[in-house]
């Protein structure tokens, strides 16, 4: 992997600043000088919160020695992350917010608008999430909390979306992909093209979704309305009564003993997988590269009716200030220079600056993970364990093909409480 740091002029200052501080302070030389002259940057302590896919250590070490202070990661899983950005924010101060996730968020005096100019990766950034537009110029998907949308705020309190864009942001985005469903190509007995096939018979108690609403219902529906039971206005953002209709057909299926589970964490999907129990499912990429990791057949299916997409963006929290939200907005601009967006490429994720991972990826990684082209060598996993054997092409081909195809993005809907309730029925029935 090429060692590269980036070049971040604010960095060099602040590693400037703390070899001075000493002899200037003792010298009086910094009055009037902004207080981060007068601190050593090497005590400030980062602490960046995320689901356990992204919150990776390896990560927070690198930038620990690229940026001259201590970055460290929290990893919780995703229910468990938002009862803690709601209760705990003062326990970490940066985090990998789900875009979803903003609108739980915002207007809560838990984040703290970003300026735009100080995201020096912004012009980088895809315009999927900047525009709401194609590379081609095509108009971006509007179904379920589409990025656009989200990503703006008003001003520098960062309360209040903005529709449109501005000078502030909610979150920097980071990671994103289009997620489909993964199957065990070995155990199915059959093709499978359609999001219909999570609920085919032949697949009777070996089905699983994942227990979460703003994603598990939207999986149900391109299930639903692909095998012709609803008609949705807008599958990211159901009316109480698709709502319902959704529910009630959902647990009928149930009932029936259709699925064999409904997991909550990565290792359980994988372990579902690997093991046979369930040879089709809700599943991250990560997780299909995990069981082959273990030699076990695993496919992230290309389906008709397209993906479902998602992201995060890098939020600071509310109490961060002074000489730590300077360091934030090093490490916002490190972490979306490049390294962090090959390393989580080497998982099956996309970085949100695609050009400035590649800098980090071998010719050959690039167009396996990106370009859709036959692996040219084996292809590692971030720790160094055999991905894909050469020759081979990743699952749902090049990276537009898939985030080109976006059916319907993850969601916090406008009926989201009475969504959880109604979930909650349908996960206890």
């Amino acid at each position: 992997m090429p060692n590269k740091t980036p070049k971040l002029t604010r960095r060099g200052l602040l590693k400037a600043a703390a070899v001075t501080t000493g002899a200037a302070a003792g010298s009086g030389a910094l009055t009037g000088f902004p207080t981060i002259w007068a601190q050593n940057i090497k005590d400030i302590v980062l602490r960046h919160a995320g689901p356990p896919v992204t919150a990776i250590p390896a990560i927070a070490e690198q930038a620990t020695k690229d940026l001259g202070f201590t970055v460290t990661m929290q990893a919780t899983e995703q229910a468990d992350l938002l009862n803690r950005f709601m209760s705990q924010s003062t326990s970490m101060d940066c985090a990998d917010v789900s875009i979803p996730y903003l609108k739980y968020l915002v207007g809560r005096n838990v984040l703290q608008a970003i300026p735009l100019a100080k995201a020096t990766q912004w012009d980088k950034t895809i315009p999927l999430f900047t525009k709401s537009e194609y590379p081609d110029g095509r108009k971006a998907p509007k179904q379920g909390t589409a990025p656009y949308t989200v990503l703006y705020a008003t001003g520098p309190d960062g309360q209040k979306f903005h529709d449109g864009p501005t000078e502030w942001l909610t979150g920097m985005p980071t990671v994103t992909n289009a997620d489909t469903l993964g199957i065990r190509p070995d155990l199915v007995g059959r093709p499978i093209t359609s999001w219909a096939d999570l609920l085919a018979p032949e697949f009777h108690g070996k089905a699983a979704l994942q227990d979460q609403p703003s994603v598990g219902v939207i999986d149900v529906a391109l299930a639903l309305e692909a095998r012709g039971d609803i008609k949705y206005g807008n599958k990211g953002n159901m009316t109480k009564e698709e709502i319902d209709k959704t529910i009630t057909t959902m647990m009928d299926i149930k009932r029936g003993g259709h699925f064999r589970s409904f997991w909550t964490s990565f290792d359980q999907s994988v372990n579902l997988m690997a093991s046979g129990e369930v040879v089709i499912q809700s599943m991250w990429s990560p997780a299909v590269a995990a069981v082959r990791s273990r030699n076990v057949a695993c496919t992230y299916q290309p389906l008709k009716e397209g993906f479902r997409g998602w992201g995060y963006t890098l939020g600071v929290m509310k109490h961060v200030e002074g000489i730590k939200l300077d360091a934030f907005y090093e490490y916002l601009n490190w972490y979306t220079s490049g390294f962090e967006g090959a390393f989580i490429a080497r998982q099956g994720y996309y970085a949100a600056q695609p050009e400035n991972a590649r800098k980090y990826l071998t010719p050959a990684e690039w167009d396996y993970w990106y370009g859709g082209k036959p692996a040219a060598t084996d292809i590692l996993n971030p720790f160094g364990k055999l991905t894909e054997k050469a020759g081979n092409t990743r699952d749902g081909g090049a990276f537009w093909d898939r985030l080109g195809n976006i059916a319907v993005w993850n969601a916090v809907m406008d009926e989201d409480r009475y969504l959880t309730r109604k979930w909650a029925e349908f996960i206890t029935s």
